[in-house]
């Protein structure tokens, strides 16, 4: 995490067609279950080419539809990362992989702290860095001893993971796992970036007393190279003896070696493993479910599209086809800009990762961001459209130091200050299809200054421009502007606005618009 990522996201497959015109129409969100019509599963990725017109790539992102996984992590709105490894006991932010594991003796570790600070700080989902860049794994894996089970801590008998799961489900918080493609220690090891070839693998590979040697566990033949097959290997461990896994999370680091000694990630294989041992699992952000969003500040874009083009780049993974920070990554123009290498227009949202503090493991001369930093980020993130992904490291006590905890605490009650009490809850809006908006009355008067809206995602990203409108006096009053919406838009007004009546209303859009939020709200700030 502590560099850029550069190559991102992954897939494989889809296939193409052609869609709908464009429209400004609004309809009601659809009724329970999918929302979908019976039959083939809509798209999430549609083939493109150089030869498709604006119209046609218009018209195909209409098409474009979330998987249920991602319905599922955009909804979370806000996830937790936690950086706790040799690193935090070291100073460094990026290890050399040559450690003595020996320095990694949390003297406190409490990962029902953890968990009891994440809830109440109104996480629902919580990332451990079980691997970083230097390779020291976090639980003790059977294929290398750089491990906590080569500390004395606790006896050797230590594991992190294993205590991490247990107080996040115990909490009631989803399971995520960060294992870092780059790894230096395997590189010393001559392991990592030692030019083999990708061939079969057969998944577990069974290790000298391996104690699963008479269970049979279940296995796979997957291509890969030495370094591949270790990185498999390791997710089997984590994926089948830890319980359900939410997330997994790569980023595309290569490790600080010589350049000519570039380990090709056998993304497919890692993907396939994953996809067959934690089906339901999100795979970000150099995955196929969720894409970085081009820096570590945790700002999304002004607009952010949830269907972006993108392009192959090897192994089963897809790249971003515009520069991964260009200002603009699904408009019109976007598309257009894109079709001469991209390769699939594909529903990829975007995640937000910021740490509380400078860095993103513990140092002693840092402090956390400030509540209204916090809270910039989150109307800057959740409120464009994405998730934010936070990191809060634990220190060399293993706890999460007491100013994050508080400052979590202190952050999660000023969002609560800031969108106190949705005013249109309870009141049944107006759909008119038509006319392209979707109205509400508040039954008198009420002073507004946040307005929370969100597409029925189910449907896709379709809206390109709303106005919000109120009722003053006689005529409707334009009160503010929005171009993208997707799962979650907040708009601040600068004035509060008094009205009874208000509207949204579609001046532009790919397909139907399907308003499933409409909030208004008075700031307690």
């Amino acid at each position: 995490m502590t560099v850029s990522r550069r190559l991102f996201m992954a897939a494989a497959a889809a296939v193409a067609t052609s869609a709908a015109a464009s429209s400004t129409a609004l309809a009601a969100p659809a009724g329970p279950a999918t929302g979908r019509p019976t039959g083939a599963e809509p798209p999430h990725r549609i083939r493109i080419g150089p030869d498709d017109t604006p119209a046609t790539l218009v018209a195909k992102a209409a098409r474009v539809r979330p998987t249920a996984r991602q319905i599922a992590w955009q909804q979370l709105e806000q996830t937790a990362f936690l950086h706790f490894g040799v690193n935090t006991f070291t100073g460094l932010e990026w290890g050399t992989g040559d450690e003595d594991p020996d320095v990694f003796r949390p003297a406190a570790l409490d990962t029902d702290q953890w968990a009891f600070a994440l809830r109440d700080g109104g996480f629902k989902l919580a990332i451990l860095t079980v691997k970083h860049h230097d390779g020291f794994v976090l639980y003790p894996s059977r294929y290398t001893k750089h491990t906590v089970a080569s500390s004395s801590w606790q006896g050797g008998d230590g594991d992190v993971l294993r205590s991490f799961t247990a107080s996040m489900r115990r909490y009631g918080i989803k399971v995520g796992v960060y294992i870092s493609p780059a790894d230096e220690n395997q590189y010393l090891d001559g392991v990592y970036a030692n030019g083999s070839t990708r061939s079969a693998r057969t998944i577990p590979t069974l290790v000298p007393g391996d104690d699963r040697a008479g269970s049979r566990p279940r296995s796979f033949t997957l291509d890969a190279t030495d370094y591949g097959a270790h990185m498999l290997n390791q997710l089997y461990e984590v994926l089948t003896e830890y319980g359900p896994v939410d997330e997994v999370w790569f980023d595309g680091a290569q490790g600080r070696i010589p350049p000519e000694k570039v380990e090709t990630y056998d993304w497919d294989s890692w993907y396939a493993l994953i996809r067959a041992l934690a089906p339901d699992a999100t795979m970000a952000v150099r995955g196929p479910d969720v894409r970085w969003v081009g820096n570590e500040g945790g700002l999304a874009r002004e607009n952010e599209w949830s269907v972006v083009p993108v392009k192959d780049s090897g192994n089963g993974s897809i790249d971003y086809a515009l520069p991964y920070d260009a200002p603009d990554q699904g408009s019109r123009d976007a598309l257009a800009e894109a079709r001469s290498v991209a390769r699939y227009l594909q529903w990829w949202p975007a995640e937000c990762d910021v740490s509380i503090r400078p860095g993103w493991f513990y140092h002693d001369d840092q402090q956390p961001k400030t509540v209204e930093q916090l809270t910039d980020i989150w109307f800057r993130s959740v409120g464009r459209n994405s998730v934010l992904l936070l990191n809060i490291p634990p220190d060399r006590r293993g706890l999460l130091p007491d100013a994050d905890v508080a400052r979590l605490r202190e952050f999660r009650e000023r969002i609560r200050r800031e969108l106190p009490e949705d005013l249109a809850h309870g009141r049944r809006p107006r759909h008119d299809r038509a006319a392209g908006t979707v109205t509400v009355d508040l039954g008198r008067a009420h002073e507004v200054d946040r307005i929370r809206l969100a597409e029925d995602i189910r449907h896709g990203q379709q809206l390109e421009h709303a106005v919000v409108e109120a009722r003053v006096g006689d005529r409707w009053e334009t009160v503010t502007e929005v171009d993208t919406v997707g799962a979650s838009r907040v708009l601040t007004l600068a004035t509060p606005v008094t009205a009874r009546r208000w509207r949204l209303r579609a001046t532009r859009s790919r397909s139907t618009v399907r308003i499933a939020e409409f909030g208004l709200y008075r700031s307690e700030v």
